[in-house]
């Protein structure tokens, strides 16, 4: 490999095994471990406000709704910046933008600490929310990141300890905010806060000392024009809103659900909410690793159909007014959504991996083909990062509505089940059916 000034790699080919073994392997698998360090914190910022409005008791003057709005903020934020977030790493390289995001996240974490006392109104509360949503786009740009670093034999497994080592930090602030109230109280939500502050300094000095930027990335902003003309990347899209959509806003609305529709206090609801994104986080490598083996497709179908179960199980649970059976249906949501997670991110490079290699064989220059998979590859995994997390918004929303009208969540979880129903029929019939079904123009498809 080659290098030029200031930590940039100009050489990068990590489909050639020789280079693979002859450290390319060891350099990703640094920049790996130190992105997901950074990507951590940023989801812990993103779902910040899913720890701090169980610290909102009466006094803060909120409705049930209120919340659901507050948490819903971050959410479409966070998912609107993935966008320009996905392409910064090859404008400003990945080791740089690392380090930028880690320190812009102690904006909106210095300002919670500010608003957090009785009296601010709902709409600081939702400025300050909607800061915290930059926190939502430090996903995007990481996997962009890693994406580049890896090989397409590796990527399933190396996306998904990223992003699963990511969405930890969803687990992390909500475990330390329970810490936080079963210790020093209600009264104390900005110990969550100072926790957050030297953290993210850590974060940017480890990205300053041992990451890389990648010059083969350099100009690639325009890769999202391509992308957005083929018809799968809004099929990619669309299937991510039901896993990391489902993920990230159950994720925001757990808490709020068990409080209000089963009556929990702040630190019972707390003391369970974390599980749910703890376990989705573990298990999203797993959904990576599977979908190596059997294809990201099969994965993924089998995986709304168990979310499709799961909502079920949720709907039964609240008709039964059963709290043992609601947070088994809820945390199995959990569980498939991060299965999910990984096997569609598999899915996106294994696209068009497959497409480069039908241009390969049609008489394409195999270098030219595989450096464009991996150039479209990055720019919808932002695209789709930025439309999945919307699907969080969506969730929040449905909640809101569901308690403001019904005074419970069934009819949340209805709407959920159809809209799974409506992802595995997406899954298979575009990418299970028989070779012979799929488009002409497509063939490779069937390798998904």
């Amino acid at each position: 490999m080659k290098r030029i000034g200031g930590r940039w790699i100009d050489q990068w080919e990590p489909e050639d095994q020789t280079f693979w073994d002859n450290g390319g392997r060891k350099i990703a698998a640094r920049n790996l471990w130190f992105s997901i360090f950074a990507e951590h914190l940023g989801f812990s910022i993103w779902t910040l406000w899913s720890v701090m409005v169980l610290f909102m008791g009466p006094q803060c003057g909120l409705s049930a709704g209120d919340k659901f709005l507050l948490v819903s903020t971050p959410t479409v934020v966070g998912a609107l910046i993935r966008i320009p977030y996905t392409f910064a790493p090859a404008k400003f390289g990945g080791r740089n933008w690392t380090i930028f995001s880690a320190f812009l996240l102690l904006i909106p974490t210095i300002l919670a600490a500010t608003v957090m006392q009785p009296g601010t109104s709902l709409g600081t509360f939702m400025l300050v929310a909607a800061l915290g949503g930059v926190g939502g786009g430090n996903f995007a740009s990481s996997m962009a990141n890693i994406n580049a670093f890896y090989p397409e034999r590796h990527k399933g497994w190396a996306l998904g300890l990223n992003a699963g080592g990511g969405n930890l930090g969803v687990a992390a602030i909500q475990l330390i905010g329970l810490l936080v109230i079963s210790t020093a109280g209600l009264s104390a939500p900005r110990i969550v806060l100072f926790i957050y502050v030297p953290l993210l300094i850590l974060a940017a000095i480890g990205a300053m000392l041992f990451m890389d930027n990648l010059g083969t990335m350099s100009g690639d902003t325009k890769a999202l024009r391509e992308v957005v003309k083929d018809p799968q990347s809004w099929v990619m899209s669309f299937l991510y809103i039901g896993t990391f959509g489902s993920f990230i806003g159950y994720s925001f609305a757990f808490g709020l659900v068990l409080q209000n529709q089963f009556g929990r206090t702040p630190l019972q609801a707390a003391s369970l909410t974390f599980l749910g994104p703890l376990v989705g986080s573990l298990i999203r490598p797993v959904g990576g690793w599977l979908s190596d083996r059997i294809g990201g497709a099969k994965v993924t179908f089998w995986t709304f159909l168990a979310l499709a179960a799961g909502t079920a199980v949720t709907i039964l649970a609240s008709n039964m007014n059963s709290l043992p059976v609601f947070v088994g249906g809820f945390i199995s949501l959990f569980i498939f959504s991060g299965l999910g997670n990984g096997s569609t991110y598999k899915m996106i490079p294994a696209i068009f991996r497959a497409k480069a290699q039908s241009d390969i064989e049609a008489g394409a220059d195999e270098k030219f083909a595989l450096l464009r998979a991996r150039r479209l590859s990055g720019a919808l995994i932002g695209l789709a990062g930025a439309i999945g997390a919307l699907g969080g918004l969506f969730i929040n929303l449905a909640f809101r509505e569901s308690f403001m009208t019904a005074k419970t969540g069934i009819p949340a979880f209805v709407a959920f089940l159809a809209f799974y129903a409506v992802c595995f029929v997406v899954t298979w019939a575009v990418y299970l059916r028989k070779p012979s079904s799929v488009k002409a123009a497509e063939p490779a498809l069937s390798r998904v």
